[in-house]
């Protein structure tokens, strides 16, 4: 197969642009590869864009390495991922000011192999930003037969109730789980929308939907460059913000005030849980699935085809597009990420 960018066909005019896994793959590390990373680490950070991709995430998934390059971090020399502290169950890395896909994704391999050891382990992240999906790595976690708690702070981007600025980060929150069906991913970010879905929508000349943003002046907004000079707001109300700002809290204990001396930044924290202290990691799966089922066959309302349960259409649309080897970006992405 012909993975080189120049080879990519992209029909005139089109908003979006199809490509096979492995031409998105050759066009991730064409974007990165001036970027001052090691190859093995594009790897790891193109390889968990095209699962976003794949499971339907425009936001999350090549497109974001727009975000990556343009980030003011990205200017700044990044060295090697250190542990700073550890013990038996916990360690917490110094991400040497990397984006986040590498050391988070190297601290969710620690936390596995801790809790296969201790049982449980508590790892932790700072002086690294954007991580992307938070799916992405209880998926890992899960596939270890081990159940996995993910938080994510992250710098002002979400004003707070009753606020007209940002003081909080879009600080998401994800449950990962084994069951006898395979992964159980729960995934939510507190913010009304993705901050990357934002930039992505700007990008492409697309309005936000009602009630997620504000502008500088603190006015509802539905344009998205408004809404990156303003804010956006928590997902739904109080419940929403107060959510946020307990993972702002946590973030605190990575060690989030390190790089910079500032209670509003990044802090990735992963509590990883060998089930078979508690019960038979197989009890578990089983009860879990079944589970699963008894919520899938509630009664559904009128005009409901299917009850589905978090990550079940994220790995339906994965699993199709695999099969039809096909991942769609748009057209502006395309040509901005061929052209870095």
């Amino acid at each position: 197969m012909n993975t080189k960018i120049d080879h990519i066909n992209v029909p005139d005019g089109a908003q979006l642009i199809a490509l096979s896994v492995a031409e998105a793959r050759a066009l991730g590390g064409h974007a990165l590869r001036n970027s001052g990373y090691t190859p093995e680490q594009i790897g790891i950070i193109v390889d968990h864009l095209i699962d976003a991709d794949l499971c339907g995430y425009r936001g999350s998934g090549l497109a974001k390495i727009l975000a990556i390059l343009e980030n003011p971090k990205s200017g700044n020399a990044h060295g090697e991922v250190t542990i700073v502290n550890e013990t038996p169950s916990s360690a917490m890395l110094d991400g040497a000011n990397m984006v986040g896909y590498v050391p988070v994704f190297q601290a969710a391999q620690i936390g596995i192999e801790k809790a296969r050891r201790q049982g449980l382990a508590l790892v932790g992240v700072h002086n690294a930003f954007f991580s992307g999906r938070n799916a992405y790595y209880l998926e890992h976690i899960a596939k270890a037969d081990l159940v996995g708690i993910h938080t994510c702070s992250t710098q002002p981007r979400v004003a707070p109730l009753g606020g007209k600025a940002p003081a909080l980060g879009t600080n998401p929150i994800a449950i990962g789980m084994p069951s006898s069906r395979g992964p159980v991913i729960f995934d939510i970010g507190t913010a009304a929308m993705r901050f990357g879905e934002t930039a992505i929508r700007m990008a492409l000349g697309e309005q936000m939907p009602e009630g997620v943003a504000i502008d500088a002046g603190g006015n509802p907004t539905r344009d998205p460059k408004a809404a990156l000079l303003g804010g956006l707001l928590p997902f739904g109300g109080h419940r929403g913000f107060v959510l946020s700002f307990a993972i702002q809290a946590l973030g605190l204990l990575c060690g989030a005030t390190r790089p910079r001396g500032q209670v509003q930044d990044y802090g990735f924290l992963f509590l990883v849980i060998d089930p078979n202290i508690m019960l038979p990691v197989e009890q578990l799966k089983r009860e879990l699935s079944e589970l699963v089922d008894k919520i899938k066959a509630t009664p559904r309302a009128n005009g409901v085809d299917e009850i589905r349960v978090p990550s079940e259409r994220a790995f339906r649309e994965r699993e199709r597009r695999l099969r039809e080897n096909k991942i769609e970006i748009g057209h502006e992405v395309h040509r901005r990420l061929s052209a870095v």
